[in-house]
């Protein structure tokens, strides 16, 4: 057990530094996983093949987004638990989430297999991509418990403080997939359903590898698993809902922007989604900072350690400004080379060149609310988190981002998304300054004080 560390003591900024590092690259290696596998398909089975994973992928993510927040909510569980020292609650609710997820798993492999078909064509996917499609999509609705069983591990982990074991797991399944991608679907001749095939047999190998090591090691205390008590269901519930609404709210605030964007023409389109391959892989740093903070808050919170909560997100806050700054003087000087990485008209180069240089400056803001929101997420405040996510993406993003598109053409488009992070960043500070979060209490009993 010794990659697990206790945050309820010790040097703040060294563990968040250490901790947070491991997420970083973890997360970089799951954005290179779709990356590798769009590239594969794309090369051995053509642009229709491409489409039609594309369009399944979408599926997926929309189907498995509520059931993912549902898992992420066991950072703030667990972590409180480890804070706590409470063994027995945390083998309790290890196995609530266990059930749980198990269930909805399958539930949900089941209607992705069983209407597939019905769902593509609900989405309006073009008859030459459906059939490839469906059999992607039913493929990998199978291995929905292998996708969610290996993340779970993931996130357990990292609650109990252990981020460098995750980032193993993620690394096999990122090199097996790209050994099996080509090998069935061009060796064995597989097709799209090679694709998924390999997908499925990565992520299931994860899964075991994850769950042998962490049984031999006695990372996590799993235990045979039993129908868990009603309360701990109804916490995971009452934490997973609003967590898995928060993934649902950001994608319907992305397809919004979108309209925006593709109301400005093609070649701003083109550029717009360059921009945006980009941004995915720049906010990384501020996402896993995210995610650190939640789990060292919490296990603070689990002990009402809120001096080392309060210091937790001053130096996540500067970590956080100094590291998106530095992202931001190498974007300002490399975005035209970033740009043509992907294409080459160049009123689309123009268009993202310009769009990445004016928001460089603004992720900073974007990085503070991924770090107060993760402090307040870990007190088990999940309602009021979808509260600022629906301020930040419909009340701020998507609305400004239309006005200044109106007002300054395709310009404003950046213009309009970078104030409305220092917006959102102002409503998430006032909240975690004022907001009742720090009254939460999920566990009543045998509450320590500090």
């Amino acid at each position: 057990m010794s990659n697990q560390q206790d945050f309820t003591q010790g040097n703040i900024l060294k563990q968040l530094l250490f901790f947070s590092t491991p997420i970083i690259f973890t997360n970089l290696l799951q954005t290179s996983y779709q990356f590798i596998d769009s590239l594969w398909v794309g090369n051995l089975l053509g642009a229709n093949a491409l489409g039609a994973v594309a369009v399944s992928s979408t599926i997926i993510f929309t189907i498995l987004s509520f059931v993912i927040g549902i898992n992420n909510a066991t950072l703030t569980v667990l972590s409180q638990q480890k804070g706590r020292n409470d063994e027995e609650g945390l083998k309790r609710y290890v196995n609530a989430f266990v059930v749980v997820l198990s269930v909805m798993s399958f539930f949900l492999g089941l209607i992705g297999f069983l209407f597939a078909e019905w769902i593509l064509s609900l989405m309006g996917t073009p008859d030459g991509m459906l059939g490839e499609a469906k059999t992607y999509l039913q493929i990998t609705s199978l291995g929905f418990l292998f996708l969610l069983g290996y993340n779970f591990i993931g996130t357990a982990l990292r609650a109990v403080g252990d981020s460098r074991t995750p980032l193993r797991f993620v690394m096999m399944a990122v090199i097996l997939n790209t050994l099996l991608d080509p090998l069935f679907m061009a060796v064995l001749d597989l097709g799209v359903s090679g694709a998924a095939l390999a997908t499925v047999c990565s992520q299931g190998f994860a899964l075991l590898y994850g769950l042998y090591f962490v049984l031999k090691h006695n990372r996590i205390p799993f235990t045979v698993p039993r129908i868990p008590q009603k309360e701990e269901v109804k916490l995971i519930l009452h934490l997973g809902i609003p967590s898995g609404l928060q993934m649902s709210v950001i994608s319907a605030g992305v397809a919004a922007i979108m309209s925006v964007v593709t109301s400005c023409g093609e070649g701003v389109v083109a550029g717009f989604s360059a921009a945006q391959r980009l941004d995915s892989v720049l906010m990384l740093p501020a996402q896993a900072l995210g995610t650190a903070v939640n789990s060292m808050a919490g296990q603070n919170i689990g002990v009402n350690k809120w001096k080392r909560v309060n210091q937790i997100a001053k130096y996540g806050f500067f970590y956080n400004l100094g590291f998106m700054l530095m992202i931001a003087f190498l974007l300002v000087w490399l975005a035209d080379f970033g740009i043509r990485l992907f294409i080459q008209e160049e009123e689309a180069v123009r268009f993202g060149s310009d769009y990445l240089k004016t928001v460089a400056f603004f992720y900073p803001f974007l990085g503070i609310n991924f770090i107060l929101n993760g402090i307040v997420r870990a007190s088990g405040a999940m309602y009021q988190v979808l509260v600022l996510n629906i301020l930040s993406f419909w009340v701020l993003r998507y609305p400004l981002t239309y006005l200044f598109s109106s007002l300054f053409g395709d310009h404003g488009i950046a213009l309009g998304m970078g104030i409305s992070f220092v917006i959102s960043s102002l409503f998430a500070f006032l909240y975690f300054q004022f907001g009742g979060w720090r009254k939460k209490e999920l566990f009543k009993e045998n509450k320590h004080k500090n």
